[in-house]
């Protein structure tokens, strides 16, 4: 589990499931991230596996 005083150590964020498979999140309350290298990277990857 993530606890809230965590998030201000975040720099990206994404949710990750079969429906949602990775899904940026770019606010949590007070708390904002970026779309960075990051997570593209792993939605791309996601993407090929899931697709192939």
């Amino acid at each position: 589990h993530i606890m809230p005083e965590e998030l201000a150590d975040f720099e990206q964020c994404w949710l990750t499931g079969t429906a949602a498979e990775v899904t940026p999140v770019g606010k949590i309350g007070d708390f904002t991230f970026e779309v960075g290298a990051l997570t593209r990277e792993i939605s791309d990857a996601y993407e090929k596996l899931v697709r192939a």
